[in-house]
Formats: C-alpha cells, sequence, structure tokens
C-alpha cells in the first residue's frame, strides 16, 4: 500500500494502489500500454493545488517531477519547449537566461507547468490570456501508448498549428487526451514590472473599476468583507504606470511598491492555505455579479468569512474547454473572474453553495481546480466545444486509462463496473 496523497488545501485525500515517476517518454509509453491492458487508470498529479478530485485515483497515481527542465528556446520565433514537471518558478529562471519569459503568470509559482495549463490557470489582465492560450503545441501519450505530437513541436510548425483541434482540446484538458511530454510554449521578451499594492474602500474601486482595467497591464482587487476595504494590484512595466490611484483617497494607502523581473513580481506566496470557488462570467463593468455576491456575504456571511473575494480579469481564448474561451462570448469578448476564498480550518461548503446560484445568473462557468457543483448536464451548454473535445477525447483514449470516477461524472460518461 502506497502514502496517501493530500492536496494543498487538505480537502481531498486518497491512497493509490501505486505511485510511478518515470524519467522519460519511452517509460510513459510503456506505463500507459501496461495500465490499457489491465483495464486500470492513470491520473497525473502535480502540486496538488487543484481542490476538485482531478487527480484521484485507486491505480496508478503519476507524477511528472523527473520530466522537468527548459529543452529548446528560440529567442527570435519567442517560443520554448518545456517537460511537463518544470516547476513555474524554476521555468521563469529558466527562460530569463534566454531573455524570455511567460506572459502572465498566475497568484502562486509553485505548479508545474503540465497542471497550470491543463486546468485553465490564469492571472489577470484584460488583454492578457490564461497560461493555456500560450500552450502552442507539443506531445502527449494517448490512451494507447502512443506519443502523439500536436501544434508546434521544436520549431518545426505544422500546417496551420492555430487551427489545430487536437491542439485546442490540449491546451484545457484536465489529463483526459494523454500525459504531456513535452509542451512548446509562446513567451514574450524578458521584461520588469512594476507593482503597487494599494488599501482603499471598495467603494472607489466600484466607481473607477472599468478605468482601472482599461489602463494597467494587470490589476485585480480583493476585497475584505469584515472591513468593507479592498486591496487593488496594478502590475505595469516601468514607465507605463497610470496616473489613476487612489492615493488621497478616505482609508487609502500604498501597501507594496516593488518592481523585478515579471516571475518574481507577479506570484504572491501563500503560507496560510485556502479553500476556493471561482467562477468565469462575461466581462461587466458595472460589476453586477460582484454587486450580488457582496450584498449576500454581508447579509448572511460575513460572520463566517475569515477570507477575501478576488476578482480578476482575462482575455478570450480558442481552448475548446477553456473557462475564457471566445466563441462563447459573441466575438471574444475578454471573461472576469470572481474567486471565493476560505481559510482551510473553517467551514465552506454552506458558503460556496449558497454564492454558487449567483454565478448561474450570470452565465458563469467553474474554474476546473476548484470547488463547483456543476455535472455534465449544466456544463455542456456553456461549452460551444464541448461535444467536439468528448469526440477528439474518445479517439485519443478510447478505453478511458485517464478517467477516473470525478471525471466520468463531470463528462457523462458511465462508470466502470470494475
Amino acid at each position: 500500500m502506497t502514502q496517501t496523497f493530500t492536496n494543498w488545501s487538505g480537502s481531498v485525500s486518497f491512497t493509490p494502489a501505486e505511485r510511478a515517476a518515470p524519467a522519460s517518454s519511452k517509460q510513459l509509453t510503456k506505463l500507459v500500454k501496461e495500465a490499457g491492458n489491465l483495464g486500470h487508470t492513470i491520473r497525473p498529479v502535480g502540486s496538488g493545488h487543484s481542490s476538485t478530485p482531478l487527480f484521484t485515483t485507486e491505480q496508478t497515481l503519476l507524477s511528472l517531477e523527473r520530466l522537468s527542465g527548459m529543452t529548446h528556446a528560440d529567442p527570435d520565433q519567442r517560443l520554448a519547449a518545456v517537460l511537463p514537471g518544470t516547476g513555474l518558478r524554476d521555468l521563469g529562471e529558466q527562460l530569463a537566461e534566454h531573455g524570455l519569459a511567460m506572459e502572465n503568470l498566475g497568484d502562486v509559482d509553485y505548479q508545474a507547468i503540465a497542471g497550470a495549463i491543463s486546468t485553465g490557470t490564469h492571472g489577470s489582465g484584460i488583454g492578457l490570456g490564461n497560461l493555456s492560450s500560450t500552450l502552442a503545441g507539443g506531445t502527449l501519450v494517448n490512451g494507447v501508448g502512443e506519443e502523439v505530437p500536436f501544434g508546434v513541436t521544436a520549431g518545426a510548425p505544422l500546417d496551420h498549428p492555430e487551427s489545430d483541434d487536437l491542439l485546442r482540446a490540449a491546451q484545457v484538458s484536465l489529463g483526459t487526451l494523454g500525459i504531456l511530454t513535452s509542451l512548446t510554449l509562446r513567451v514574450e521578451e524578458a521584461h520588469q514590472l512594476h507593482r503597487q499594492n494599494w488599501i482603499t474602500h471598495i467603494d472607489w474601486v466600484l466607481e473607477n473599476y472599468q478605468q482601472l482595467v482599461e489602463t494597467n497591464r494587470s490589476m485585480d482587487f480583493y476585497w475584505y468583507p469584515r472591513s468593507d476595504l479592498a486591496q487593488v494590484r496594478m502590475l505595469n512595466k516601468p514607465g507605463d504606470e497610470p496616473e489613476l490611484t487612489p492615493e488621497g483617497e478616505p482609508y487609502s494607502y500604498l501597501k507594496k511598491d516593488v518592481v523585478g523581473p515579471n516571475y518574481q513580481i507577479i506570484p504572491n506566496d501563500r503560507h496560510l492555505h485556502f479553500e476556493e470557488m471561482e467562477y468565469m462570467l462575461p466581462f461587466d463593468p458595472q460589476l453586477g455579479a460582484f454587486q450580488q455576491i457582496r450584498e449576500r456575504i454581508k447579509a448572511k456571511h460575513r460572520a463566517q468569512v475569515g477570507w477575501r473575494v478576488l476578482v480578476r480579469t482575462i482575455a478570450a481564448d480558442q481552448a475548446m474547454l477553456s473557462n475564457a474561451e471566445g466563441t462563447y462570448r459573441n466575438g471574444g469578448l475578454p471573461t472576469m473572474t470572481i474567486a471565493l476564498l476560505q481559510n482551510n480550518s473553517l467551514p465552506y461548503k454552506p458558503y460556496f453553495d449558497d454564492l454558487e446560484p449567483v454565478f448561474g445568473q450570470f452565465a458563469g462557468r467553474p474554474h476546473w481546480g476548484k470547488k463547483h457543483s456543476l455535472k455534465a448536464e449544466q456544463l455542456a451548454p456553456l461549452y460551444p466545444d464541448w461535444e467536439s473535445f468528448h469526440r477528439i477525447r474518445r479517439q485519443m483514449d478510447p478505453t478511458g486509462v485517464f478517467l477516473n470516477n470525478y471525471l466520468r461524472e463531470l463528462f457523462g460518461e458511465e462508470a466502470k463496473t470494475s
């Protein structure tokens, strides 16, 4: 019996029959073939940051930690090839050695790149896509043990890679098409960012929200329910800072003011663990959904909520299962996200359950790696390419090697009988 695995927040625990950590794509291919022959399930896991049971399995839990590092950098084409187990923090340093950087990063950087991309991890910025949108190609081992290329691989572009359906499916796949063995990423020239964290009253944010979104490269805000204050984070290239700040406003002060490489400046240190529910909604400069969330929290949950509500934005993208996919937005309109956070030592379910229907009123789509209750029946209408994704998934994994019971329920597949 192997050791029990527990996710980052502590809400998901299970004991797989075995753990595997292949050191090559050849070893990985062998593992997948053996699992297929036995009718077993393999689920990949990175840092375990997801708070949904995406990675649970009673059989083989697969770590890609030995498949780590950058294998190719092309500053002229702004492409980089990396192995799936590469940590985001390490990747930032490795790209910088070649004068390159990720376009954007999420709130934390201890995830592995394959897991961050496969679940649609994102930062903030109305012109900046999620991490999945930077995936230009790569290779994966499918459910029958074949290594399959897609999109752009190691500087050898396929015909029309941006319209490659397998690429669009692989960009957010939850690890259900296969196990990624290499990722080709679109990157930027290395750059510095100036980060300013302002504390101010939430009313100032609501009055100036659209201008804040439009004039900052990246902007998000936390609302603190118990005080009604907000923390506004503005990230811009030095020299491009906007004039609008809450300086001089009541309750306002500059909490943080730093400049450095983007991979050091964007992420936050998270010493306290928490549970989270996050929904992606059509961008609304009036913040209608947030206004309803705020009022309900103040009326019903203020005494029990020890953490905050986070609001961010994301540019539209093309991935079939991305919750920022642009077709759904009728012309590529951007997305806004609202996340509810609760300290993992406090009850979260009554709070999340009560607020989740509000997101549904605003055509919300849940973050795949965070708490939600939706199943296939509710999810399918939200994704124009839902059936196309599952057609490709069944072609790539005809016997369901990469499906656990949670994913079968999520996708509307019959559960295994053995």
